[in-house]
């Protein structure tokens, strides 16, 4: 009998998503009753607002929505991403330069798929957002990480970009407020790296799925807004996942230049089709309603945030840069590596994960997930009393 056919070798050589795994183990040590505290999923923990909601019970009892509708999604949802395009990345798009994605993972996905082909080199500023790297690799690209660490704010610089550019280079990722750090780019900074990418004729794609979560007066200034030349080679990837607190409604998109949203398009007529046609409701009730409850959202996650770069500033050992977007915390823990906590001795990132959730009981990202080794990913969209009652555990672990 003739061997079984191999699986895909493409596909067996992506590695599951390493927060999604964390997040998975510390909801498992919870249902075995043990007090875990997780700061793994980047997921706010707010109920979506009532108005949404009413929304998409609405569209339930319409059976228009029961039907298959354009893959690129509703035509009036598309037109209200135009909007907020408009009103907060400051580029002026038709409807027709819009594609709804199931989730911002799948605009990101497919992104990928339109700009790179075989063998391109894909610029990727480290710490990244762990998806990343394997989604390129899914479009046969090869990922370049440039790195920069906490003295740098974990932004990287033109001159580093241009040190890693070779003539294989055709795109940049470029994200602000980053995932996982919580960094944002200066205006001045997103400037000069738009117009980098311009004289060089490299794709940008911007993930600014967090670009309404900013704090300290701080604005998220896109690449677009910055550089409006450049949106002839950007895609703008986002969603209402994480400033309405809808992670599982899914509902993404992108935006971009007219030829690479036809073939993106063309992609998704075969992959997907149209995304569930209640949740695109939902979405643009989220978009169009008020925002009055997004904002209190963006004000918890603010005080969230003082309070943990304050708290874990007081572990000796740890450096914590001062996060001014998204919901993270990036806390270099090169200072706690190599010293003896409760009879282990921790040489990276992952083993000091391991060892917090095993004496400490919480669970935090390892580094090894987003770039080097030496950092961890602590997400502040968590209940006040968790908050705390986490980083507490963490002060008496390393208490010296």
């Amino acid at each position: 009998m003739t061997e079984r056919a191999p699986l895909s070798r493409k596909l067996s050589a992506i590695a599951e998503s390493a927060t999604l795994k964390v997040d998975a183990k510390a909801k498992a040590l919870k249902a075995e009753g043990k007090p875990v505290v997780s700061y793994a999923a980047g997921e706010p923990d707010f109920a979506t607002p009532q108005f949404i909601v009413d929304a998409a019970a609405e569209a339930l009892a319409n059976p228009a929505n029961y039907r298959y509708t354009p893959a690129a999604g509703l035509p009036e949802l598309r037109e209200a991403i135009a909007a907020k395009t408009l009103r907060d990345s400051g580029l002026e798009v038709s409807p027709s330069q819009v594609i709804v994605t199931n989730g911002g993972k799948q605009s990101v996905y497919q992104a990928f798929q339109a700009v790179v082909n075989p063998g391109d080199e894909v610029l990727l500023p480290a710490p990244y957002w762990t998806t990343y790297p394997e989604a390129i690799r899914l479009a046969d690209g090869v990922p370049v990480e440039v790195f920069a660490g906490a003295d740098q704010e974990y932004k990287v610089t033109v001159d580093q970009l241009e040190a890693a550019r070779t003539d294989r280079t055709t795109v940049l990722v470029f994200v602000s407020p980053s995932n996982p750090t919580g960094s944002v780019y200066s205006p001045e900074e997103t400037a000069a790296i738009a117009a980098w990418a311009l004289e060089h004729g490299v794709w940008i794609i911007s993930d600014e799925i967090y670009q309404n979560l900013t704090y300290e007066g701080v604005k998220a200034t896109s690449v677009v807004e910055a550089l409006p030349e450049v949106a002839g080679q950007t895609i703008l990837v986002n969603g209402v996942a994480k400033t309405y607190a809808m992670t599982g409604w899914r509902v993404g998109w992108m935006v971009g230049p007219a030829d690479a949203i036809k073939i993106a398009g063309n992609l998704q007529s075969h992959l997907t089709s149209n995304v569930n046609n209640v949740a695109q409701r939902a979405a643009i009730a989220a978009l169009n309603g008020p925002q009055t409850e997004a904002e209190q959202f963006r004000e918890a996650f603010d005080r969230r945030r003082k309070l943990i770069v304050s708290e874990l500033s007081k572990i000796d050992g740890l450096v914590v840069p001062n996060p001014t977007g998204a919901f993270y915390v990036y806390p270099d823990v090169q200072g706690l590596l190599g010293r003896t906590w409760g009879g282990v001795t921790p040489t990276t990132s992952l083993e000091l994960a391991d060892l917090i959730l095993d004496q400490a009981e919480v669970a935090v990202v390892p580094g090894e997930a987003f770039g080097p080794s030496g950092y961890i990913r602590m997400s502040y969209a968590l209940g006040d009393d968790q908050l705390l009652e986490g980083v507490q555990r963490l002060q008496r672990l390393f208490a010296s």
